[in-house]
């Protein structure tokens, strides 16, 4: 959608095939129990410039459907970091040497380590696992548990022990450590289909392109008048594409396509991490601390107070992200597991009526050192791949999926 908007601001006809019938792909409306809840409940940092550029530009506002606050981890009764209101980079400075939770010497080696790193520029002779680098940099095993370790696989999906080390300074790099504002949380108070990809969907139509949503890709190849995509409909001729399939779908979508062997052979590599979403609803009102918190009693990770946000009234949704003890239970006991952690914070908390489980099993490509991700640019000419498994300085992130559609669009734009 990011890239179907560029050009089409451009004056460039586009059409987009999508295979669901619900516009956002891993980042969608799911509705359960007449309730529109989100396959993944993903947030937005101030530093994701592109993707909140492009969200202004089709829904008409900055922020719009987003809640923008300054960046409060707070996991409850164990850990807080809040950025003070000071120019940047003091404002993150002041947050780790103010940080509850941690030792005094572990706030100071965590504000050394950041000093350190922009002497660097945040940059590494070599990759290494994020757990390896903190070591190496005297990052406590406290600070790891209650700082590092939530924040890389918060935005990495994947372990400490395994993630790339240069990512994560990259995440650090655009977050912590440039524009006060860029450190911000921005929580969607919409379902995230309504958020971009469907105001997205009507920029689009609106400026002569279309959008045929229900209408899955199931080939890519050509002949003497271009490219032709197979749809269920049947075949058409194009100029351009863009695949902006998951990774896991390319190659059967290319195998006819000898010249696109190469991208098959480098996403079928890849590993996967997931993503589990926990509904629960409540049949009270709900009165949480904040709209999203932290808790470390086990399982749940990040909660989000669906009423605040969205106005869903006693809706609670909790992340848990990458691989780990939780894909061993049913949806029902797992379900059953964190609404037990909820309780140990708020006892007062009836049984829930009802819950849901969206389980993303291959949510991202695990970002481990040393994956290699392809370009966007392919070896067959005007066939261009999208997502946010590309190469790019980020881990798989909405804001490097728009990234790489606006990539997409631009390397088209400079051919025509």
């Amino acid at each position: 959608m990011a890239a179907a908007v560029e050009l089409a601001e451009r004056g460039v006809p586009v059409t987009v095939f999508e295979a669901s019938r619900t516009l956002g792909g891993r980042a969608r409306r799911v509705e359960a129990k007449g309730v529109a809840l989100d396959n993944g409940l993903h947030i937005l940092i101030g530093a994701y410039r592109e993707a909140l550029a492009l969200i202004a530009k089709v829904s008409g506002g900055r922020d719009s459907g987003l809640l923008r606050q300054p960046l409060d981890l707070h996991v409850l009764g164990k850990f807080r970091l809040r950025t003070a209101r000071l120019p940047a980079p003091l404002h993150v400075a002041m947050a780790l040497l103010r940080t509850q939770g941690l030792s005094i010497s572990d706030r100071w080696q965590a504000a050394r380590w950041m000093l350190r790193l922009r002497a660097t520029n945040f940059r590494l002779d070599s990759d290494l696992p994020v757990a390896l680098l903190l070591a190496r940099h005297h990052q406590s095993a406290r600070a790891l548990h209650h700082l590092w370790g939530p924040l890389c696989t918060s935005a990495l999906n994947t372990p400490a022990e395994r993630a790339s080390g240069q990512v994560f300074l990259n995440v650090l790099r655009d977050s912590l450590n440039a524009q006060r504002e860029d450190s911000d949380l921005l929580l969607p108070t919409t379902d995230l289909s309504a958020l971009f990809p469907e105001p997205a969907a009507r920029y689009v139509e609106q400026h002569g392109g279309e959008v045929l949503a229900g209408t899955p890709v199931s080939a890519l190849g050509g002949d003497e008048r271009g490219l032709l995509v197979q749809t269920s409909t049947g075949s058409a001729p194009f100029s351009h594409a863009i695949c902006a399939l998951p990774p896991y779908r390319v190659p059967e979508t290319v195998a006819g396509v000898p010249a696109l062997a190469g991208l098959a052979q480098t996403v079928q590599r890849f590993t996967y991490e997931p993503i589990y979403s926990v509904y629960l609803q409540y049949p009270i009102p709900l009165q949480l601390p904040q709209p999203m918190f932290g808790l470390d009693a086990g399982i749940a990770q990040w909660v989000f107070d669906r009423e605040a946000l969205c106005g869903q009234q006693g809706l609670i949704g909790v992340v848990i992200s990458a691989s780990g003890q939780h894909q061993e239970l049913g949806q029902e006991a797992l379900a059953a597991a964190v609404h037990r952690e909820l309780r140990v914070h708020f006892p007062e908390l009836p049984d829930p009526l009802w819950s849901q489980i969206i389980a993303e099993r291959r949510a991202t490509f695990s970002c481990v050192v040393g994956v290699e991700r392809p370009p966007q640019r392919t070896a067959l000419p005007n066939v261009y791949v999208a997502g946010d498994y590309t190469a790019s300085d980020y881990p798989a992130t909405l804001e490097s999926a728009v990234r790489s559609g606006l990539a997409c669009a631009r390397m088209i734009l400079e051919a025509l």
